[in-house]
């Protein structure tokens, strides 16, 4: 019978219960709360990693035998549907001058992918800044103010990524960040949590006349920073990898050619966690004999 298990409760008993099942539920609600913070904190980034898509207002420009609009417009279903976070153009965006006609033709074969994510554009040697802003006037990313620069910090909670501008000159092959830009990212390094810190620049980072002029003095800057662990960089239009002072360099492949037949054309898939990141290469021509080679990274404690 129903009556035996059943007991009547005085207010006293009534309103203890009800608290202590309160104080159950909040406490459930609170450790989902922590779980699900902690699975967020966890949670791996996928980004589409391109450089050097050099995007001309004539579609049929070729450049050692290859287009780089067709080039990017092979590479851009793929991104798709690896339904990354978000992708990254790490510079020469452009075809040669960044002219308006580029990047209106650049615009309109990105609007398909950036309906869906956002893509987020560094600004190269062969980019104009004024020209860009006048097409891209609402650029993904949260844009930092910095003198005469276009600097971007994309906030995750298991890592930060900061897109670097190193266009100095137009069409000319040296870069440089500049001491405004210098002084604004020790400045946001020293002010800022300890999660990873991924740095993207364009122009390569050697000594070179054609390089990052202002190299040694970025190494200088990071060093004291064990929260910076790699620096993704294009330029050579190269796949490759090295390290300097425990900090990863990645040199990313270029969309719209190579400039030797030995480097493969394509874009890398990122998956970046607290620990490290896998990448993935999506070679579509040039050198193929790597394509879908994933090569892993492990943060390194140095450099500190």
């Amino acid at each position: 019978m129903p009556g035996i298990l059943y007991q009547p409760l005085t207010r006293r008993d009534f309103l203890r219960r009800a608290s202590t099942a309160s104080a159950a539920l909040a406490l459930g609600a609170g450790v989902r709360g922590m779980a699900e913070d902690a699975s967020s904190q966890e949670k791996p980034v996928r980004l589409a990693l391109l450089s050097d898509t050099h995007i001309p207002a004539n579609p049929l420009e070729e450049y050692r035998k290859f287009l780089p609009a067709e080039n990017l417009r092979s590479v851009l279903p793929q991104v798709a549907e690896s339904h990354p976070e978000g992708v990254i153009i790490n510079g020469d965006a452009a075809r040669l001058t960044g002219e308006l006609a580029d990047y209106e033709a650049l615009k309109k074969l990105l609007a398909p992918l950036a309906e869906q994510t956002p893509v987020y554009i560094g600004l190269g040697n062969h980019d104009d800044r004024d020209n860009f802003f006048k097409v891209f006037d609402s650029p993904a990313g949260v844009r930092q103010n910095v003198s005469g620069k276009h600097v971007l910090v994309l906030e995750r909670p298991v890592l930060r990524l900061i897109v670097l501008d190193s266009l100095l000159y137009v069409n000319q092959v040296a870069g440089l960040l500049g001491k405004a830009q210098r002084e604004w990212l020790g400045q946001y390094l020293e002010s800022t949590d300890g999660r990873p810190t991924v740095l993207f620049v364009h122009h390569t980072l050697r000594d070179g006349d054609g390089d990052l002029l202002d190299i040694e003095r970025l190494y200088r800057l990071i060093q004291p920073h064990q929260k910076v662990k790699a620096i993704f960089y294009g330029h050579s239009h190269q796949y490759a990898f090295s390290q300097e002072q425990g900090v990863h360099l990645v040199n990313i492949p270029a969309v719209g050619y190579n400039f030797s037949d030995n480097e493969p054309v394509g874009w890398v898939d990122a998956m970046f966690t607290a620990k490290g990141v896998d990448l993935a290469l999506k070679a579509i021509g040039g050198n193929r004999t790597q394509d879908g080679k994933t090569t892993s990274l492990v943060w390194s404690s140095l450099g500190s």
